[in-house]
């Protein structure tokens, strides 16, 4: 008899469909509880059920998904304030409700798309996104210096330092770096290799030597479940890594803007191997890293695999 297997169930999820039930309660509008619902069952709890079942959700996607359905509830509660339902809104009510705050509201164009596709109301147009400083990417020269003084300088903190090279050499981004484990990473006393992607990417010195002093710190963590977790970058709570907000925090205490310092890894690591090599060995999807490569003006976009002698 075959009793079955049942399937794994995501605590992140979990906690999201609770929150959601709880959020939605404070929601007085039936109307608008209604299309919350419908936006959260058939757009987003699908969507996270897709990705867990990839790999387990991370608390960073949960906090988004979070952030969308609370700048759409705020949305069709500002609009009803201007007298409109959804279905009456006009690109006056989309572009003045951007322009009041566009960085706080940019979640809700998610629902805002949602709401376009399924009919709920006119098709219009969203203002795109808007590159800042704190995206473009890092100089050369600006990133090998951070990257010489997170490896030189032992005042910072050895949490800090490790999460930095790891963004400067190897384009991981945070909310990654928090899933790393120590399983994941491997000394032979020779070699210290992390598992990035397929094959593990070997450590230069002196970041192997920082990786295996940082792997000896934590045993002085303040808290118990913390040492002994198998995360490489255990958070407070037992069980769990570290949340990817709080170690940006980190990071940027430092001096280093992590996201500026992952894209100016990652696009010159492109301009020096394949990107489908890159792509295998970063754990990223070859066409990301394709596109990084026409945008750093590199000239493997044409690059294809087999006999080039001819």
């Amino acid at each position: 008899m075959d009793s079955g297997v049942l399937p794994r169930v995501d605590r992140q999820l979990l906690l999201y469909q609770r929150w959601l039930n709880e959020r939605l309660a404070t929601i007085e509008d039936p109307e608008h509880r209604q299309l919350l619902r419908h936006f959260a069952t058939w757009h987003q709890i699908r969507r996270l059920r897709t990705k867990a079942e990839k790999g387990p959700l991370g608390r960073s996607q949960i906090n988004h998904t979070k952030q969308e359905v609370t700048q759409a509830g705020a949305f069709l509660a500002w609009l009803a304030g201007r007298g409109r339902a959804i279905g009456q809104c006009q690109q006056a009510d989309i572009d003045a409700w951007h322009t009041e705050s566009l960085a706080t509201r940019r979640p809700s164009q998610s629902f805002l798309r949602w709401c376009m596709k399924t009919g709920q109301m006119p098709r219009l147009t969203l203002p795109p996104a808007v590159i800042t400083q704190d995206s473009e990417p890092l100089h050369q020269n600006h990133r090998l210096a951070i990257l010489r003084r997170v490896l030189n300088d032992d005042s910072l903190p050895p949490r800090a330092r490790v999460a930095a090279a790891l963004v400067l050499l190897y384009a991981r981004p945070v909310s990654r770096i928090v899933r790393l484990t120590i399983d994941g990473v491997t000394d032979d006393e020779t070699t210290v290799t992390v598992r990035l992607g397929d094959p593990p990417s070997p450590l230069p010195q002196p970041v192997a030597a920082l990786m295996r002093a940082y792997l000896q710190s934590r045993q002085y963590l303040p808290y118990a479940s913390s040492r002994s977790s198998q995360w490489l970058f255990p958070g407070r709570q037992p069980g769990h890594p570290m949340n990817p907000v709080s170690l940006q925090v980190h990071l940027r205490e430092i001096g280093f803007p992590p996201q500026r310092g992952k894209t100016s890894a990652i696009r010159q690591l492109v301009l020096q191997a394949p990107a489908p090599v890159i792509a295998k060995a970063l754990g990223y999807h070859d066409k990301t890293a394709t596109r990084l490569v026409t945008e750093a003006g590199g000239t493997w976009s044409r690059y294809a695999p087999g006999d080039h002698s001819q």
